[in-house]
């Protein structure tokens, strides 16, 4: 997952791994998202396309 923020806005955003390098934005592995808590009074989106169907190119065999 992707990690970026607007500080004048206190807000995160998690999006799904971000495919184009930002030096604005943080990857970040399964666990250290799970375990992501912003400063208090920051809010949090989490933007990620949790139902994405991944289908394969070719079929086994």
């Amino acid at each position: 997952m992707t990690l970026t923020y607007q500080y004048s806005r206190a807000l995160v955003w998690i999006d799904d791994l971000a495919l184009e390098s930002d030096p604005h934005a943080y990857d970040l592995c399964e666990q250290h998202g799970r375990r992501l808590t912003v400063p208090g009074g920051w809010r949090m989106e989490d933007r990620r396309d949790r139902f994405r169907l991944i289908v394969p190119n070719r079929l086994a065999g």
